[in-house]
Protein backbone atom coordinates (compact mmCIF):
# COMPACT_ATOMS: atom_id res chain seq x y z
CA UNK A 1 0.00 0.00 0.00
CA UNK A 2 1.26 3.55 -0.89
CA UNK A 3 1.91 6.24 1.66
CA UNK A 4 -1.01 8.29 0.18
CA UNK A 5 -3.31 5.24 0.50
CA UNK A 6 -2.17 4.71 4.06
CA UNK A 7 -3.15 8.18 4.84
CA UNK A 8 -6.53 8.24 2.81
CA UNK A 9 -7.48 5.03 5.19
CA UNK A 10 -6.73 7.04 8.31
CA UNK A 11 -8.88 9.45 6.75
CA UNK A 12 -12.62 9.45 8.60
CA UNK A 13 -13.65 12.15 6.11
CA UNK A 14 -14.36 12.03 2.75
CA UNK A 15 -11.72 14.34 0.82
CA UNK A 16 -13.19 17.63 -1.19
CA UNK A 17 -13.23 16.85 -4.58
CA UNK A 18 -13.12 18.34 -7.66
CA UNK A 19 -16.34 19.71 -7.06
CA UNK A 20 -15.49 21.86 -4.29
CA UNK A 21 -12.39 23.34 -6.22
CA UNK A 22 -14.72 24.60 -8.56
CA UNK A 23 -17.36 25.81 -6.46
CA UNK A 24 -14.54 28.04 -4.63
CA UNK A 25 -13.26 29.31 -7.81
CA UNK A 26 -16.89 29.95 -8.88
CA UNK A 27 -17.03 32.44 -5.34
CA UNK A 28 -13.75 34.05 -6.22
CA UNK A 29 -14.78 34.73 -9.17
CA UNK A 30 -17.95 36.13 -9.07
CA UNK A 31 -18.78 33.78 -11.64
CA UNK A 32 -22.20 31.55 -11.91
CA UNK A 33 -22.75 28.05 -12.47
CA UNK A 34 -24.09 29.11 -15.88
CA UNK A 35 -21.28 31.37 -16.99
CA UNK A 36 -18.93 29.04 -16.14
CA UNK A 37 -20.91 25.95 -18.33
CA UNK A 38 -21.44 28.49 -21.36
CA UNK A 39 -17.60 28.90 -21.18
CA UNK A 40 -16.22 25.74 -21.62
CA UNK A 41 -19.12 23.84 -23.74
CA UNK A 42 -21.23 21.96 -20.57
CA UNK A 43 -24.79 22.35 -19.36
CA UNK A 44 -25.63 24.20 -16.32
CA UNK A 45 -27.01 21.10 -14.98
CA UNK A 46 -23.70 19.25 -15.23
CA UNK A 47 -21.79 21.86 -13.18
CA UNK A 48 -23.95 21.82 -10.62
CA UNK A 49 -23.81 18.30 -10.27
CA UNK A 50 -20.21 18.20 -10.45
CA UNK A 51 -19.89 20.85 -7.48
CA UNK A 52 -22.59 18.93 -5.40
CA UNK A 53 -20.85 15.86 -5.48
CA UNK A 54 -23.89 14.27 -7.51
CA UNK A 55 -21.24 12.89 -10.93
CA UNK A 56 -17.86 12.05 -10.56
CA UNK A 57 -15.10 14.20 -12.28
CA UNK A 58 -14.16 12.70 -16.06
CA UNK A 59 -11.29 12.85 -17.86
CA UNK A 60 -13.52 15.18 -20.52
CA UNK A 61 -14.58 17.40 -18.12
CA UNK A 62 -10.85 17.58 -16.19
CA UNK A 63 -9.70 19.08 -19.85
CA UNK A 64 -12.21 22.03 -20.30
CA UNK A 65 -11.64 22.94 -16.74
CA UNK A 66 -8.11 22.78 -17.15
CA UNK A 67 -7.87 24.76 -20.37
CA UNK A 68 -10.19 27.57 -18.91
CA UNK A 69 -8.38 27.70 -15.61
CA UNK A 70 -4.91 27.18 -16.89
CA UNK A 71 -4.16 24.50 -14.65
CA UNK A 72 -4.55 21.63 -17.16
CA UNK A 73 -6.13 18.34 -16.40
CA UNK A 74 -4.04 16.73 -14.06
CA UNK A 75 -4.80 18.37 -10.87
CA UNK A 76 -8.25 17.88 -11.54
CA UNK A 77 -7.92 14.30 -11.86
CA UNK A 78 -5.75 14.34 -9.71
CA UNK A 79 -8.57 15.70 -7.15
CA UNK A 80 -11.14 12.89 -8.39
CA UNK A 81 -8.40 10.34 -7.47
CA UNK A 82 -8.24 10.63 -4.06
CA UNK A 83 -12.22 10.78 -3.56
CA UNK A 84 -12.15 7.47 -5.83
CA UNK A 85 -9.12 6.33 -3.91
CA UNK A 86 -10.99 7.00 -0.41
CA UNK A 87 -14.38 5.71 -0.92
CA UNK A 88 -13.01 2.26 -2.36
CA UNK A 89 -10.43 2.30 0.88
CA UNK A 90 -13.36 2.62 3.07
CA UNK A 91 -16.16 0.28 0.87
CA UNK A 92 -16.95 -3.11 1.86
CA UNK A 93 -13.45 -5.20 1.80
CA UNK A 94 -14.74 -8.30 2.28
CA UNK A 95 -15.28 -9.12 -1.77
CA UNK A 96 -11.62 -8.36 -2.37
CA UNK A 97 -10.27 -10.91 0.84
CA UNK A 98 -9.83 -14.12 -1.33
CA UNK A 99 -7.60 -11.97 -3.59
CA UNK A 100 -4.08 -13.90 -2.92
CA UNK A 101 -1.26 -11.66 -3.93
CA UNK A 102 1.23 -12.69 -6.58
CA UNK A 103 4.49 -13.73 -5.53
CA UNK A 104 7.41 -12.95 -8.62
CA UNK A 105 10.00 -15.11 -8.63
CA UNK A 106 13.38 -12.97 -8.19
Amino acid sequence: MSKQSKWLEKMTRRPLGPGAMVEDLLECSGMSQGDLAAKIGVSRATISRLINARQVLTPDMALRLGRYFGNGARIWLALQQQVDEWELLHADQTKYQFIEPQRLAA
